[in-house]
């Protein structure tokens, strides 16, 4: 299926590595232009190279990060440089340190509210006008599973990701009209170096082995392992597209069957 989004612009955000990798990778494999960001300016430079050798959309790269309160503006300025204008925002950030809710403090709680909430919310404000001018554009959020089920352990996510659905839900009512789709999509198990150190920080909790962690939680997914980056990152992709034109206001789950809600 052509996806229809060749020369398409899309900032994908924490895209150094993980899933925020694998969806600018997918999108590029999909003609679109993709400008990556993250702390780590030598492996933001080492994907887009890697990106640009496979010769469909290009990458260019920023280094940004979201806890600096100048973070938007410049972004901003690096879309516009890179791309010249938007049509695709992937919001994405790191997990928050695991942790019980006694263990949030204000001033940890306002620190993840700030670049996992206040800055994507603002990165969107920004270029909504320029889409809405150009009647189309993307704006896909990733999440957590943790937004319909809380996950035990991880209090800072589950307190600080559902105020992203409840933003994402409440968007696409409004932008619908100019052909702007706003989507929210949660990652269960997918294998990625977060979802490592979760495991071995259980196996250390546990005094258990961390194989002996990961199939407990494997035989806990109706499809019985971990996705890969790649299964997350082409549901991304169809969410970015021209051909999930009428797909918006959703909450889609990539978790093997893992969610027991409906």
């Amino acid at each position: 299926m052509d996806l229809g989004i060749t020369g398409k612009r899309a900032l994908v955000l924490a895209s150094s590595r993980g899933l925020g990798k694998g969806i600018a990778t997918a999108l590029a494999a999909e003609g679109a232009d993709v400008l990556l960001c993250g702390r780590s300016a030598e492996t933001l430079a080492a994907n887009a190279e890697a990106i640009n050798a496979r010769g469909a959309g290009r990458a260019d790269w920023v280094e940004a990060d979201l806890t600096d309160a100048a973070a938007v503006d410049d972004l901003a300025r690096a879309v516009d440089g890179a791309l010249g204008g938007l049509d695709i925002l992937v919001n994405n950030s790191g997990g928050p340190t695991p942790g019980s809710t006694e263990a949030m403090s204000g001033e940890t709680l306002m620190l993840y509210f700030q670049s996992m909430v206040l800055r994507q919310i603002a990165l969107a404000n920004r270029f909504l006008p320029a889409m809405k001018a150009q009647r189309w554009g993307r704006i896909l959020t990733v999440a957590s599973s943790g937004v319909i089920e809380p996950i035990p352990g991880l209090a800072l996510s589950n307190t600080l990701r559902p105020a992203l659905a409840g933003w994402s839900k409440t968007l696409a009512a409004e932008v619908a009209e100019f052909g702007i789709t706003t989507n929210l999509l949660l990652p269960g198990s997918i294998l990625t170096d977060r979802l490592t150190s979760l495991d071995r920080a259980a196996a250390e909790r546990s005094g258990r082995p961390v194989e002996e962690i990961t199939a407990q939680s494997e035989r806990a997914i109706p499809a019985r392992r971990y996705g890969t980056v790649e299964e997350f990152a082409a549901v991304a992709a169809f969410l970015c597209s021209a051909r999930a034109s009428y797909v918006t206001g959703t909450l889609v789950r990539c978790d093997g069957g893992a969610a027991r809600s409906l």
